[in-house]
């Protein structure tokens, strides 16, 4: 269950093929450059059925709220419209985002990190965010 991870602050360590994954989705050079030297810090709250992603960087906050297996309107950080939905495997906050093309992200909770894994098309890029203390 993910509620032992509820409040907790993660950031970002180190990221592969993120520029990749931007490209693929259309998103724009400057955008891309200033996302790609950004080290979000990421926060999963829940308030009994509605969760709340929290994405803080010094170019760029967002937040999405949710309840876990219902779609819901999403814009992204790159100001896309896309419907998400988000289901929960054990420690894993899975998401599914529709827009132009479909983004899945698998945020892998652990003690000391999180670990998203992101996918457009055929290419992977992973993130892995440390836990601040």
């Amino acid at each position: 269950m993910l509620s032992a991870f509820y409040g907790k602050r993660y950031k970002l360590q180190s990221s592969e093929n993120f520029d990749e994954i931007m490209k693929a989705l259309g998103v724009g050079v400057m955008t891309r450059k200033m996302g790609s030297c950004m080290s979000p810090v990421v926060e999963l709250t829940a308030d009994n059925d509605l969760y709340t992603l929290k994405t803080t960087s010094p170019f760029k906050n967002s937040e999405i709220k949710f309840k876990l297996g219902e779609e819901f309107d999403e814009v992204t950080p790159d100001d896309r419209k896309v419907k998400s939905v988000c289901t929960m495997e054990g420690n894993k906050l899975l998401q599914v985002q529709k827009g132009a093309k479909v983004t899945t992200i698998e945020r892998e909770f652990t003690p000391t990190e999180m670990k998203a894994i992101m996918k457009v098309d055929d290419i992977v890029c992973t993130r892995v965010y440390k836990l601040q203390e």
